[in-house]
């Protein structure tokens, strides 16, 4: 978004950062042709070596993940693999000479863990330092035979940005260096090219080392950094060489040794100030509980990134666009953003990062309204954000075809609007500087056309038949593979909704979403001074949407005491083996869904997270019997309660823990996500504060769920090194993607009990 306060020095103090989130130690610029900096190292497993670069489940680390960053210029993260612990450090300075964007460093310090029992690790461990140009200028190797005892110099080159700029190493102790240069527009596959490079040399030489050759005009040059564990090396990247002024060698001395340690420690020390003065979890938590929090937003910090690409848009059947392929492309776009996985999501996901944003907007407001501005500058002419951001090569090859098409029928949460309603509560309730208030409310005002647009698209297009009902487009009416077709626009994939997709549905999240959209649009407005008819929409929407008893006639079941969907809907469906005939009397078996019964328009009677939605939007009076009946779902052992949080589907729905189909084990059918479990927290809260008679019973259930939550959450990240994408709901083991520090860093917003207010 163009607006000043993103200009200037705020730009340029995020040009360099980690901002390649799927790699183990990536370093880029915010800018689409960038260099590229990253590190690789040679992993043993079964006996053979293996090739560590992109962070993937496959590799089998027992840990890794920044401990602590601060999503600007420094981050400490630690990896183990087998016997090795690898400490990386990465530090960002600007210095009198440097060039644009300034200099940065990584520490590596490589320790065996197994030195204490038989000294050295046997033979030598080997890094792998890349710095690669994407514009495909030549970057230059420093000398031919590269000794670091009398000249740290790597390499050097230019770049339109940053001006000249070098390469170096320094150590203190004794490594072995070898070197490959590469020329190729893709850096996607580096890991690929360096590990044939070094079969070659095993096969003729019988050695595991780089050439020390290099491809005409190398745009990669790549540096082996042999030697025995444990040992200590400082990589430096000073950029403004060319000029007159440039101060190299100091520079490069004060981003190396023990200048640069104490620098880190310094840095370390600011890090954990500014955790205990923004989460003040002192006095509640003990130290492991800290520690996981540390991780939490060291993680979601140092998991942002940078890309730039094209979104591949899906062309409607009967469209008169001609095309050759059955998408068409998006605009080149770049995107700043966090990221929920790095091994497995490591790419910008819409729903997820209205809740990335509810932890970072309290640790850096600047960078938070960044991220947000570049997610609404994706929008396009009609209000609709693509859903999923697939942008790059390096992106594109972590997802699987059937995923990359992105629909512009179909929408996602607008959970944007969360992070946008604690700014608004935080100008009411003056928690921001002057500064920073000023900054936020130009950002509202450059942002609002776009808020409008986007509110219209979900109002226009994902409206349903009666009035003030929604419902989520996209669901496949001609399955027959699937219990139930999933809702992938939701967010909540395979939770059971109506069985039959219909536009008579009904879909009680969605109607919530909207209602959180019009009342953040109405205040916006007021607070805007827009006096238009659009505010008397929104303040009309809201109203609508908050209506009590319009809620209740629309999707509340008094039988069951619980909110509900509403659909065309049976029960009596079930995945059946079938046989069919393919070709020369061939038989295959597929599993294929069974409808018993005709459907008919009702509720759709599953309990589980989407039933509470009116509970986390609050929208229940404190006073209603109706809050006493959500609060009975919440805490009944049968139903949604577990010693390690909540789960996502009742133990007495028919579709509990049920396969979607023989290939899609159940996802938000059970299992504990801790998004969800952080609303419901919040709405709990709100009800253990505002008068009414189950106020004591909400303040009960709020303490009990809370610790279930923490504990759980602590006790697996200390025994898997990870936080995980979702919590089993009989041990409360982690699932899923691991290192998911997206929205399971929420964890750290329980451990504060800092809640979204409304």
């Amino acid at each position: 978004m163009d607006l000043p306060q993103f200009q200037g020095e705020h730009k340029e103090s995020l040009y360099w950062g980690t901002y390649r989130p799927h790699v183990y130690l990536g370093i880029r610029a915010r800018t689409p042709r960038s260099l590229v900096a990253g590190l690789m190292w040679i992993g043993v497993k079964d006996g053979r070596y293996f090739m560590r670069h992109v962070c993937q489940d496959s590799d089998e680390l027992s840990t890794y993940g920044w401990t602590s960053h601060n999503g600007r210029d420094y981050g400490h993260q630690v990896l183990v693999d087998q016997d090795m612990r690898l400490a990386t450090s990465f530090l960002k300075s600007k210095a009198s000479g440097s060039g644009y964007g300034g200099d940065w460093a990584v520490q590596i310090d490589l320790q065996s863990e197994k030195s204490s029992r038989n000294d050295k690790m046997q033979g030598n461990a080997h890094l792998f330092f890349y710095l690669a140009d994407e514009s495909g200028n030549a970057v230059s190797l420093g000398r031919d035979i590269i000794d670091i005892v009398e000249d740290s110099l790597l390499a050097s080159g230019s770049q339109l940005d940053i001006g000249d700029w070098q390469l170096h190493l320094k150590s203190m102790d004794n490594l072995e260096i070898h070197y490959s240069g590469f020329k190729t527009p893709h850096i996607h596959n580096l890991s690929d090219l360096v590990q044939q490079t070094l079969g070659v040399q095993a096969r003729m030489f019988g050695r595991l080392h780089l050439p020390d050759t290099q491809d005409d005009s190398s745009n990669i040059l790549v540096f082996q950094i042999s030697a025995k564990a444990p040992f200590k090396a400082d990589i430096v990247f000073v950029s403004g060489t060319g000029t007159k002024n440039s101060r190299i060698e100091e520079r490069v001395s004060r981003l190396t040794g023990t200048l640069l340690t104490s620098r880190l420690k310094e840095k370390q020390r600011e890090f954990d100030t500014k955790f205990d003065r923004y989460f003040n979890m002192a006095e509640k938590l003990d130290y492991e509980s800290m520690t996981v929090g540390k991780a939490a937003i060291g993680n979601l910090l140092g998991g942002i990134g940078y890309f730039y690409g094209q979104s591949r848009i899906s062309v409607p059947r009967d469209s008169k666009l001609k095309t050759h392929e059955n998408f068409i492309s998006y605009w080149p776009a770049e995107l700043y953003t966090a990221v929920p996985s790095r091994p497995f999501f490591p790419r910008g996901f819409l729903w997820d990062e209205g809740f990335h944003q509810l932890l970072i907007c309290r640790w850096d407001i600047h960078i938070s309204l960044d991220i947000i501005g570049h997610w609404l500058d994706l929008m396009n002419i009609d209000g609709w954000i693509p859903r999923e951001q697939i942008l790059g090569a390096e992106a594109l090859s972590k997802v699987p075809e059937e995923f990359v098409l992105q629909h512009p029928t179909n929408g996602n949460p607008p959970t944007l609007f969360l992070v946008l309603r604690e700014l608004l509560y935080g100008l009411k309730k003056n928690k921001f500087t002057a500064t920073e208030s000023h900054e936020i409310f130009s950002f509202l005002e450059r942002a609002f056309v776009r808020l409008e647009a986007w509110f219209q698209w979900f109002n226009s297009t994902q409206s349903g038949k009666e009035m003030g009902s929604y419902f989520w487009h996209g669901r496949d009416d001609t399955s027959i593979c699937e219990l139930n077709p999933k809702t992938l626009s939701s967010g909540f994939d395979d939770y059971p909704r109506a069985s039959h997709p219909s536009e008579e549905e009904r879909h009680l999240d969605l109607r919530c979403w909207m209602l959180l959209a019009a009342d953040c649009m109405h205040s916006i407005s007021e607070l805007l001074e827009k006096d238009n008819k659009p505010r008397e929409v929104y303040g009309s929407t809201a109203k609508l949407l908050s209506d009590f008893e319009f809620l209740n006639q629309m999707h509340f079941d008094h039988a069951y005491g619980a909110y509900f969907d509403f659909g065309n809907h049976t029960e009596k469906v079930r995945l059946s083996w079938t046989e069919t005939m393919i070709g020369n009397n061939h038989a295959t078996r597929e599993l294929v869904r069974e409808v018993l019964e005709k459907p008919d328009l009702r509720l759709v009677p599953h309990i589980g997270y989407v039933s509470l939605f009116p509970f986390m939007g609050k929208i229940i009076p404190a006073g209603s019997w109706i809050l006493d009946k959500q609060l009975d779902l919440i805490s009944n052992q049968s139903i949604l309660w577990t010693d390690y949080g909540l789960r996502s589907l009742a133990k007495t729905s028919s579709m509990y823990m049920k396969r979607n189909t023989e290939h899609d084990p159940p996802y938000w059918r059970g299992p504990i996500w801790m998004n969800m479990n952080y609303m419901i927290l919040s709405a709990l809260h709100h009800y253990s504060k505002e008068e009414g008679p189950y106020k004591d019973r909400a303040k009960k259930i709020y303490d009990d769920l809370r610790s279930h939550l923490i504990r759980n959450v602590v006790r697996n990240y200390h025994q898997t090194g990870f936080l995980w994408e979702q919590y089993d709901q009989k041990k409360g083991k982690g699932k899923g993607a691991r290192l998911f520090t997206g929205w399971t860093s929420l964890v750290l917003l329980i451990m504060a009990e800092a809640y979204s207010e409304s």
